[in-house]
């Protein structure tokens, strides 16, 4: 059963594309930063590691993990889907999407140097960037790899 999801505005989504949110998601990753740099015996490589790790951990979760929405209003139309896949109603290549795919690879560029290319804290970094480019890519849309986070409808 498939309902029409353009019936209603998605206020879930909507957000996102506000210039307000971008700069609230470069704000996070400063701020990040900042809680990373102050706290003692965390060396500026491990701070930009743990900075990059945090902001992609929470970034799956919020954009590729979480499904659905928290309103009534929408009977169902969006249970299935996650943030990501809500954006800009599923069109790939949007600005906002350009957007929040660039910044987890800035964020990875910025941590690679500042931890002198390190290859430990690059392969982490890397695998941290790359759980979360993967789950962007248009081939990943809607799609639940090896089942889970899979929602299953029982319709009678």
């Amino acid at each position: 059963m498939t309902l029409d999801q353009s019936s209603m505005p998605n206020f879930n989504s909507s957000w996102v594309n506000y210039k307000g949110a971008w700069f609230t998601t470069l704000f996070v990753v400063a701020t990040l930063k900042a809680l990373f740099t102050v706290i003692p015996f965390i060396t500026p490589e491990a701070s930009w590691t743990l900075t990059n790790i945090s902001f992609n951990c929470g970034h799956y979760i919020m954009f590729h993990w979480v499904q659905g929405i928290p309103f009534e209003n929408n009977q169902g139309a969006y249970d299935g889907l996650t943030l990501w896949e809500q954006i800009d109603g599923g069109v790939q290549f949007t600005a906002t999407r350009k957007f929040l795919t660039a910044v987890p690879i800035a964020l990875f560029l910025l941590s690679t140097h500042y931890t002198h290319y390190d290859f430990i804290l690059f392969a982490i970094n890397f695998t941290a960037l790359l759980v979360v480019l993967v789950a962007k890519l248009p081939i990943m849309h809607r799609v639940r790899v090896f089942g889970i986070n899979k929602l299953d409808y029982d319709m009678d």
